[in-house]
């Protein structure tokens, strides 16, 4: 059973009545949180047809009180990569390639454990079965999305829940929570491309950082090595601290590392710079399509002095690998869980949804579905 605070046991033992309400609005008071517009009250703020049409909105995860803010991004063309000159620099940024990206909404924040774990153990259908209310439609369609195995240990090392980002899980536990969230909402959310995540960390901007070049003001925007603090063993913190960038994004510099779609590559950005000069000098929407569940893109940099927690991996630009036998050193079991990064505790990622949702034949195409690996198939824990 996981170490966990007392909130949480209570979260888990009355299945977040009374105590997602009371962690709701601390969370809002002491972020400053914007109010954007609930989805819920009025799902028209969450609808639109044209980028112009996009407006943020709050959308609460049904059947509970938790929230999230979706921020619109209109999409545009931009470099993608960094100038040769850039300090900090690695060969894998470039070279630089003029990306075209279409809008989408993005999460103002990093994807919280107060959210993530409503999946991840179960607590909407606790809920349900204790209140003993009926299951929606969307219920049911959510409920046939696989769930975790249960974590063997706390996978917040007691080192902040409520408002802290979630962190550990691997990318198909990232993606399943989103394959979850779209049928509970019944609007489509994935993981961010990794050209989405660079348009929107730079806000506009074309600098190291998309408040300059000066990694002095790193401190004002983002957690990192130099003010993470090593009170605790993960020193990751509260999401929406920091000043947000251009577009509103808070924490696209440090806290935690975030997730993208595409497998990494090295040498993507040669091969794109092929697919931009076969297209008009333009490379649109791009994917490395991933050819496994486990070796992705991760960006922005996270609180960690061990992999990622220097300025220089905090820029708009820096991009590294997900590192799957590395992040699973302490996970016991045999074999080892397609679900948890045990000692990934610096990664976590956030949400994109797309304003023209992919239909199933690009789902399938571009391999946006996840796919629970058949050697896992028999420990998996269903809610069917």
């Amino acid at each position: 059973m996981p170490n966990v605070t007392a909130c949480h046991k209570l979260m888990q033992a009355f299945a977040g009545i009374a105590c997602w309400s009371i962690v709701s609005v601390g969370f809002a008071e002491e972020t400053a949180k914007p109010k954007f517009p609930n989805a819920d009250e009025n799902p028209k703020v969450a609808e639109a047809k044209t980028a112009d049409d996009m407006k943020p909105y709050s959308q609460t995860i049904p059947g509970t009180t938790i929230s999230f803010d979706m921020v619109p991004i209109s999409g545009g063309t931009f470099l993608m990569g960094s100038p040769p000159d850039e300090k900090g620099r690695e060969e894998d940024e470039g070279p630089q390639v003029k990306v075209q990206v279409s809008p989408f909404w993005m999460g103002r924040c990093e994807v919280t454990w107060n959210e993530y774990e409503i999946w991840n153990l179960d607590l909407d259908v606790l809920r349900r079965e204790k209140l003993k209310l009926p299951s929606t439609d969307r219920d049911k369609i959510a409920d046939a999305v696989t769930r975790p195995t249960k974590p063997y240990t706390d996978m917040t090392f007691n080192s902040g829940h409520d408002g802290f980002p979630a962190t550990g899980m691997t990318p198909l536990a990232a993606q399943m929570y989103c394959k979850w969230l779209s049928a509970k909402t019944g609007h489509y959310y994935r993981l961010p491309t990794e050209a989405e995540w660079e348009f929107a960390a730079r806000g506009g901007t074309t600098t190291a950082y998309s408040f300059g070049d000066d990694p002095a003001k790193l401190g004002d925007y983002s957690w990192y090595v130099d003010n993470a603090g090593l009170e605790r063993e993960v020193n990751y913190h509260k999401v929406g601290l920091k000043k947000p960038n251009p577009f509103g994004l808070h924490d696209m510099h440090g806290n935690v590392a975030e997730y993208c779609l595409d497998e990494y590559d090295a040498d993507w950005y040669q091969k794109l710079s092929v697919i931009a000069k076969e297209n008009n000098g333009v490379a649109i929407n791009p994917l490395n399509i991933p050819r496994t569940e486990e070796v992705r893109v991760v960006r922005g940099g996270s609180w960690t002095q061990w992999y990622d927690g220097g300025p220089e991996h905090h820029r708009s630009a820096a991009r590294y690998e997900s590192m799957p036998e590395d992040w699973k050193i302490q996970d016991p079991q045999i074999p080892q869980s397609v679900w948890y990064y045990t000692d990934g505790t610096h990664v976590g990622f956030r949400i994109v949804r797309p304003l023209t949702p992919p239909t199933a034949e690009e789902r399938k195409k571009l391999k946006l579905d996840p796919v629970v690996p058949e050697h896992a198939r028999f420990l998996q824990r269903s809610t069917n």
